[in-house]
């Protein structure tokens, strides 16, 4: 399924962290042959894909594959909100009433949101386009 983005035309390179996911799902893999767990459960989003290779469906698949062959185990990456917008898994979030408050978005390592970096706006977008009000506690708005 092809996303049109309902934020930003494109992500500045300023915030894209390459491979970034390859590393986190490295150690979720580690973990998971450790605690003899089989799924891994994967947050990238649909509305992501256009701009990160490694939120890619065919990035997640192949990386499922090194990771059986590099472990000898059926490990399964599911990644549930492969086919969503960001304000879609909002609107899920708060309908199973996740505590928002405590997500993080932010790129800056501030004590609230910036409020102004790409990530903070595009969270902002995608609360006002869910229609669920905004926890977010911004340095400024």
């Amino acid at each position: 399924m092809q996303f049109q983005h309902p934020f930003d035309s494109e992500f500045t390179a300023p915030i894209i962290v390459p491979f970034r996911n390859a590393i986190f799902l490295s150690a979720a893999v580690s973990y998971a042959v450790s605690v003899c767990a089989e799924k891994i459960f994967y947050g990238a989003q649909g509305s992501d894909e256009p701009f990160y290779p490694d939120c890619r469906k065919e990035f997640y698949q192949a990386f499922e594959k090194a990771a059986r062959l590099g472990t000898c185990q059926e490990i399964t990456i599911q990644a549930p909100f492969s086919d969503m917008h960001k304000s879609d898994v909002i609107k899920k979030a708060n309908e199973l009433r996740v505590p928002l408050e405590l997500t993080w978005s932010c790129y800056l390592d501030e004590a609230k949101h910036c409020g102004k970096c790409e990530s903070c706006v595009n969270r902002k977008k995608a609360f006002q386009l869910a229609g669920v009000p905004d926890p977010t506690k911004y340095l400024t708005n």
